[in-house]
């Protein structure tokens, strides 16, 4: 009989289960959709909202829910439980939940005859039983402006912010999130015996007791130390208050170091009422970024590179160098290695806005094909200089939508930049013809963007100059060959660009992945390369495209120190 593994995926706007066998083959899964199942706590995509605050949040109750609901489904779907050896799961970061003083009582003392709604919960928008508030802010929450200011002055600056925890302070993290609490609910805090966050929320619910905070997603709240393995005390003392240092880290609990090392034995409340094994293991419960870097076997230097209506650039790597624009995390499985995450709210919105102004100059081009689009970038030279030796570089900025990296306001900037004296000019329509230039240079602009931030990070790749190894690409955008080119010539890639094709699982499959490792891993086996024995990749890696090119590689890097001139401008005319 072939021991299986459960693994979860709890996001804004449903939970998923996915069972694998020990061979990592998905058997199993079912999924629960918040608005469509769930609609009686009345929220919206997910979430409830006040706007006028800016808050964001969901009930904690419907997420017990969930969970119940998972499991009956994947009952349905013919799921053994008793053969499940382990289970972890990954969860939307930054969100907490606050457990009250009944809290470890009641998990460990649940009866199988009732639900988890009716033993932990109080009622959707109530807090009582196994809580101290009914909800649990979500990353979309921005209504901590005030409490980031705090924090970045309480480490004197953002820099110094991003070097200790990783990140500088944002709205959705955690560390400011429980200060607001504190202060708008000083009852409800002090009544608060521990605080998790989502992940380990869910750890909790089936160990049985409150679980610890994961290694990895605990660098999501700006609290944790991430040079020195613990809670940073003058940020500590902020958000629990001057006298309140202790009580906090109480509240927090520890975080152990190793993320493959369990928790202990499932609940006997899912053993009765699922038939669980009374030895399935819980390992620990990370964050939903950390679990997607575990969903392939990623190697120092390699990069996934998500092209869907935002970017996301997440890179696995041993160099741990902090700024404020971008974020650190300790990696989920692997000590000495960290998690490299780059986040831009533009992306697929900006290329189709080109797209569409392309198109539009053509009567024979449907509207939102990209042929046209694709053909026009291609063929267009590279940076837009027919003769490097003469003509200026061609960089830009498209951002439809405000932007985070860097943080500046909507806008377009289009500049040609002098390699030999470093000057930039602005551009004109002779220099810059609109919009046929602005296909190649868009895709430029955001890989640029990408290799700008991530260029002191990646390695020596045998003889070749330090770059990424591979460069995955996920999402809408990893479909088109002119991405994927521009990718490769930009970004490089000693072993070329390849299409990551695993649906809509890769949280779900990397929180399976962490718990067969975690169970069956042998004595120092790190989780990279458990993973790669066991994973098929011919069945979601293509190969789509070489990524370094020599001589065209070099050309972009020459136009780094030029494009962070662009930038700078960018931020001095709309900077935040």
């Amino acid at each position: 009989m072939a021991d299986h593994y459960l693994g979860f995926d709890l996001s804004t706007q449903q939970l998923k289960g996915i069972i694998v066998k020990s061979d990592l083959k998905l058997v199993h899964e079912a999924k629960v959709d918040f608005d469509a199942d769930l609609g009686k706590y009345g929220i919206e995509k997910g979430v409830l909202t006040n706007p006028s605050a800016g808050e964001v949040f969901a009930p904690v109750a419907m997420f017990l829910e969930a969970i119940e609901l998972v499991l009956q489904r994947l009952k349905e779907d013919g799921a053994d439980f008793s053969k499940v050896k382990g289970i972890s799961g990954a969860g939307m970061q930054h969100g907490t939940v606050f457990w009250s003083e009944d809290a470890e009582a009641l998990l460990g003392g649940l009866d199988a005859g009732k639900t988890l709604l009716e033993q932990l919960s109080a009622g959707k928008d109530q807090a009582g039983r196994a809580f101290s508030h009914p909800f649990s802010p979500n990353w979309q929450d921005a209504s901590t402006q005030k409490e980031c200011d705090g924090f970045d002055a309480a480490l004197r600056d953002p820099k110094n912010l991003a070097e200790v925890t990783g990140s500088s302070a944002h709205h959705r993290f955690s560390g400011p999130q429980i200060l607001r609490f504190r202060q708008k609910y000083p009852d409800a805090y002090k009544a608060t015996s521990r605080i998790s966050l989502v992940s380990s929320f869910f750890a909790s619910i089936f160990l049985g007791r409150v679980a610890p905070m994961d290694i990895s997603d605990v660098c999501g709240a700006n609290l944790w130390d991430i040079k020195n393995g613990r809670w940073q005390e003058d940020l500590l003392a902020l958000s629990g208050g001057s006298d309140g240092v202790e009580d906090i880290r109480a509240k927090l609990g520890d975080v152990p170091a190793d993320g493959g090392a369990s928790f202990g034995s499932i609940s006997s409340f899912f053993v009765k009422k699922y038939n669980f094994s009374a030895s399935c293991a819980i390992i620990p419960f990370t964050g939903d970024n950390p679990a997607t870097i575990l969903a392939l076997p990623l190697r120092s230097s390699d990069a996934i590179v998500s092209l869907g209506t935002s970017t996301t650039f997440l890179m696995s790597t041993s160099n741990l160098r902090p700024d404020p624009s971008y974020h650190f995390m300790n990696h989920p499985t692997t000590s000495g290695l960290y998690m490299f995450m780059l986040c831009y709210k533009n992306g697929g919105l900006a290329r189709e806005h080109i797209r569409d102004a392309i198109n539009s100059t053509s009567s024979s081009a449907s509207p939102k094909t990209w042929d046209l689009f694709n053909e026009t970038a291609t063929s267009t030279a590279v940076l837009g200089q027919s003769d490097p030796t003469k003509d200026p570089m061609r960089l830009g900025l498209y951002f439809p939508r405000p932007e985070i990296v860097p943080n500046v306001a909507a806008g377009t900037w289009r500049f040609l930049y002098n390699n030999a004296n470093e000057t930039l000019t602005p551009a004109d329509d002779k220099s810059w013809p609109v919009p046929q230039a602005d296909a190649r240079a868009i895709l430029e602009s955001q890989f640029l963007s990408l290799r700008l931030r991530s260029q002191n990070l990646v390695e020596k790749q045998g003889s070749l100059p330090a770059q990424p190894r591979r460069i995955y690409m996920v999402g809408g955008g990893a479909a088109n060959s002119a991405i994927a080119e521009l990718a490769g010539e930009v970004l490089g890639g000693s072993d070329g660009v390849y299409k990551l094709d695993i649906g809509a699982n890769a949280c779900a499959l990397g929180a399976a992945y962490k718990a067969a490792w975690g169970v069956e891993r042998k004595s120092g086996e790190a989780f990279e390369d458990f993973l790669e024995e066991r994973w098929n990749e011919e069945a979601f890696v293509k190969r789509i495209c070489q990524g370094y090119r020599e001589g065209v590689w070099e050309r972009y890097g020459e136009a780094l120190k030029g494009f962070a001139k662009v930038e700078e401008k960018a931020v001095q005319e709309k900077g935040h």
